[in-house]
């Protein structure tokens, strides 16, 4: 049985048998959800505590890694910068969508607020700043301070700074600080996996508590969540199709053909590395030159998650929306800001293994709780699919558009290698 599978199933359970300790009326209900509760409560401190040393490190090998693939030329750098510039989109799609669905597809006001009951020991991790204590306060006068009091914005920008000074060292001293941190994100993801492992004990107890307080309404205001993230990641990931057409003009049926098989490849790994020889197959049938897609599509499996940046502030702002809190748009700003900064360079698996360390950073910054995120990604599995769907489908598109943008055209050479992918698949 599958990780994710495991998680929803403790999910199921937790919830089904919360709802039925309190239709018995018993009076160890109180009792149980006490010694559930705090169980729960360890399981995402777990999580937690990983959060800080994986942006620190996951920031600085991705623009290490950027910063090496640019130096390969111009079609490396271009193909950064449309990265950077679809990401920074990204986020703010869900910053203008986000709202506007929720005002015109509203959760019931009693099942938030019985889940709001439920998860009454969840509160903000800080408060939204104004606009002048924002910008005062997003340069960090000590990073050590700003790291342990959950200061994310300014630990981001300190450690964007400290990757930039480090590109710039000569190329041995800089291989061992890089060689440091991915070395300190390897182990985190061991210890992630660790605690996944255990995850269906926590996800199981803080569903129980759920249940008993939020009754059979927490499964109606699961499945709103899910139609609702899902839907702002639709949204992304239809984006490629305009994106192959204006960026490169290629015909959309004939971009739809191509990328078929990556999308069902997509749908069965929910990986986007699984999914890089049949992307590179599909860019063949564009006529994308084997030069050009031999390095983008590897760098885009790399670096560059389009839905990353909108689905996880979308589930940020659900947050805030479940909890009541108004969104000030300082507040989105800063969401934003987190939401397209912490994808560079995230890893690229399946969504349980990220879920809470790429979309936490936000909820902090945002002073959002983030007590939900241990129930929300028990059904991850849903909107993960959409994740990968849109990622697959920017990654080609993306390919296809810097590569015709930077003048490639595919020699005969090329046109022969490709028409052979093309037999071959």
């Amino acid at each position: 049985m599958s990780q994710a599978t495991r998680i929803l199933l403790a999910l199921v359970l937790g919830l089904g048998l919360g709802i039925l300790a309190v239709a018995s009326g018993g009076a160890w209900v109180e009792g149980a959800i006490g010694v559930a509760e705090p169980i729960g409560g360890m399981w995402l401190n777990a999580l937690r505590m990983t959060i800080v040393p994986l942006v620190v490190a996951f920031l600085i090998t991705g623009v290490a890694a950027s910063a090496e693939a640019a130096r390969a030329g111009r079609l490396a750098t271009r193909a950064i910068v449309l990265f950077v510039v679809i990401l920074w989109c990204s986020a703010l799609t869900a910053a203008l969508l986000m709202p506007l669905l929720l005002d015109l597809f509203p959760l019931a006001p009693d099942a938030a607020q019985a889940l709001r009951g439920a998860l009454a020991g969840a509160a903000s991790v800080g408060t939204a700043p104004s606009f002048a204590d924002f910008l005062q306060s997003i340069v960090p006068t000590n990073v050590i301070a700003a790291a342990s009091q959950d200061a994310i914005l300014p630990l981001i920008l300190f450690t964007l700074v400290f990757a930039f000074a480090l590109t710039r060292l000569p190329e041995e001293p800089r291989e061992r600080l890089v060689g440091f941190f991915q070395s300190i994100v390897d182990v985190m993801l061991v210890i992630i996996n660790w605690v996944l492992w255990i995850g269906p004990i926590g996800v199981f107890a803080l569903a129980f508590v759920v249940g008993a307080r939020a009754g059979g309404s927490a499964f109606g205001a699961l499945l709103h969540y899910v139609v609702i993230v899902s839907a702002v990641g639709i949204v992304v990931w239809l984006a490629a199709w305009p994106l192959a057409f204006f960026g490169a003009r290629i015909p959309l049926g004939r971009f739809t053909r191509a990328i078929a098989p990556t999308q069902a490849l997509a749908i069965s790994t929910q990986s986007s590395l699984a999914c890089l020889p049949a992307m590179l197959r599909a860019a063949a049938k564009l006529d994308v030159p084997a030069a050009a897609a031999g390095v983008v599509l590897p760098m885009a499996v790399a670096i560059f998650r389009a839905t990353g940046p909108v689905m996880n502030f979308a589930v940020a702002i659900y947050i805030a929306y479940w909890f009541g809190i108004e969104l000030t748009p300082t507040m989105l700003a800063v969401g934003v800001a987190a939401a397209a900064t912490t994808t560079m360079g995230a890893v690229g698996i399946p969504g349980q293994a990220s879920f809470v360390t790429s979309i936490a950073p936000i909820c902090i910054a945002m002073g959002v709780p983030i007590e939900p995120l241990a129930i929300l990604i028990a059904v991850e599995v849903v909107p993960d699919l959409f994740r990968t769907l849109g990622n697959v489908a920017m990654d080609v598109a993306a390919t296809a558009t810097v590569a015709r943008r930077s003048g490639f055209e595919a020699d005969e050479a090329d046109t022969r290698e490709d028409r052979l992918l093309e037999e071959g698949a």
